[in-house]
């Protein structure tokens, strides 16, 4: 099974890693993304095309189900205007066995960073800027090519 969600609202971890767990799997892992108060920030604001994005994102679930041997993808990521601690993004992926759990997520995770169609703003008191990609997240993305 492969759910994918792009929000406004919270995300409610408990029911989404319960929803992971109850596929019956040896491994689940998963990977919670939060704002980062660091510099400043006061507000981090993602936006996206809707349609375009989910697709996006049901790709890389399906590229993911296709290399492991998954009982489940779980992708829910926000948009919108939030503040430092509140949750950006899920990640859960579920597995007959530890490895293939780990290594998907890790790979989702690092695919949402350099693929998945966000743009970022963040707010530091009246001042915002958009962010732009990172280096490291290349570089982490690379090593799944």
């Amino acid at each position: 099974m492969i759910r994918v969600s792009v929000q406004p609202a919270p995300i409610d971890l408990a029911t989404e890693i319960a929803g992971a767990e109850g596929r019956g799997a040896g491994g689940v892992a998963s990977f919670t993304g939060s704002v980062r108060g660091d510099d400043g920030v006061t507000e981090l604001t993602l936006e996206h095309y809707p349609g375009m994005t989910e697709a996006a994102l049901i790709g890389m679930a399906e590229e993911a189900w296709d290399r492991w041997k998954l009982l489940s993808v779980t992708i829910v990521h926000r948009v919108g205007p939030m503040v430092p601690g509140d949750h950006i993004v899920f990640i859960a992926t579920a597995a007959a066995h530890r490895r293939e759990a780990l290594e998907s997520c890790a790979y989702l995770i690092d695919r949402l960073k350099t693929d998945a169609p966000f743009w970022k703003q963040e707010k530091r008191g009246e001042a915002a800027a958009w962010i732009e990609p990172r280096a490291s997240d290349e570089a982490a993305a690379q090593r799944w090519t």
